[in-house]
């Protein structure tokens, strides 16, 4: 099979959820034989083709920054999307498919345009679906935002949704319900469970991009209610833009001598050996698309605490491996305290995360890819 992913952003020298998925699954693919092509930005050194664990990386534009104050580039967007169209239409015959991630959804027009006459099919990856969570990210512009997504979606495409939950907001403005694939985000399994724990560690830890969403605030407030009396530390790992905010509120709690900001951290072993030294990793988030670092700390041997919200798919990834809790600060600590006092889930949460590992997505992620081809 001949697989030709676009993406602006290409792990490992951009790091995020979406890069990171199409290099798991596209370095498997390679190592099994088939024919994997990256289209993106030219982040790496040296020349703009060149190759990586099998796969071929096509550079079909230059290095750009990918955020204005905080918020994705549309210009980098609509740049990367005008690039990308001739060499995918050039290069169409040396592709049995073209897999596109939506976000920053500008290229899956131009992926779209370059099919047209031909037989390649377009498959998408969504990672999630907006609906007026435009309203927060562009207020005044969202109608933008929102137009953008549903012309996205009107695309005829083979949509894939990292969940059950993207699916079904998915279907909400575009493809029907039985046309849209499920096939999850993934670990790397094995490698996760022989990381050594971190010392010092934490007794409850957070991960994630310290905005809103998050709900880092409540977390804090509970901890702050529980602290004293179970004798815990709390870790904080992520960067963004309430990262001050959420410092100060830290800093005006009782137990504010527990809790450590540690800021963004490079290296993501030392991310995964926190969470092999932590007991409970709590995220109240109530925007998920998936929920990978739910998966990670599971696999390392976490109870995880997370909040329980439609607009959240982490009840997909933890089943019964773990807590849901509502979103709000005595939910949370309702959650910590239960988790801290025995808690003993159905399943087992190393048992739960192994469903995830990235052998078993790439092979579900490769017949969805054969099934768009087979027509």
């Amino acid at each position: 099979m001949r697989i030709a992913f676009v993406s602006n952003v290409v792990y490992p020298y951009v790091t995020g959820g979406a890069e990171k998925r199409i290099y798991e699954i596209g370095r498997r693919l390679a190592r099994e034989g088939h024919d994997v092509t990256v289209y993106g930005r030219h982040y790496w050194d040296g020349p703009r083709e060149t190759t990586l664990e099998g796969m071929t990386l096509r550079a079909v534009s230059d290095r750009r920054d990918l955020y204005t104050d905080d918020r994705r580039s549309i210009p980098e967007a609509i740049e990367f999307a005008i690039d990308t169209l001739r060499p995918l239409r050039r290069n169409h015959d040396e592709h049995d498919a073209f897999v596109a991630s939506t976000f920053p959804y500008f290229p899956v027009f131009s992926a779209a345009l370059a099919r047209l006459r031909t037989d390649t099919p377009l498959i998408t990856t969504w990672h999630e679906v907006w609906l007026d969570y435009w309203n927060d990210y562009l207020g005044r512009l969202a109608f933008g935002g929102k137009t953008v997504e549903r012309l996205t979606a009107a695309v005829p495409q083979h949509p894939i949704a990292v969940s059950e939950n993207t699916a079904d907001r998915l279907a909400r403005i575009g493809p029907s319900r039985k046309s849209i694939s499920v096939v999850p985000n993934g670990i790397d399994y094995d490698f996760v469970r022989g990381v050594d724990p971190a010392e010092p560690g934490y007794d409850v830890l957070f991960v994630g991009r310290l905005i809103e969403d998050k709900r880092v605030n409540l977390l804090l407030r509970a901890f702050d209610r529980v602290a004293p009396e179970y004798d815990l530390t709390l870790g904080v790992i992520g960067d963004g833009p309430e990262a001050d905010r959420l410092t100060r509120l830290a800093q005006s709690l009782d137990a504010s001598d527990r809790i450590d900001f540690l800021g963004f951290v490079e290296d993501h072993d030392d991310v995964l050996a926190q969470m092999q030294a932590a007991r409970v990793f709590a995220s109240p988030s109530t925007r998920e698309g998936f929920g990978i670092t739910a998966v990670e700390a599971m696999a390392a041997g976490c109870t995880v605490v997370a909040a329980d919200h439609p607009e959240s798919a982490v009840d997909e990834v933890i089943g019964d491996a773990g807590l849901l809790v509502d979103p709000t600060t005595e939910g949370v600590r309702a959650g910590l305290e239960r988790a801290l006092s025995g808690y003993q889930p159905a399943t087992e949460p190393v048992d739960r995360a192994r469903r995830f590992d990235w052998d078993t997505v790439a092979k579900e992620a490769l017949d969805r890819y054969g099934d768009a081809i087979d027509g």
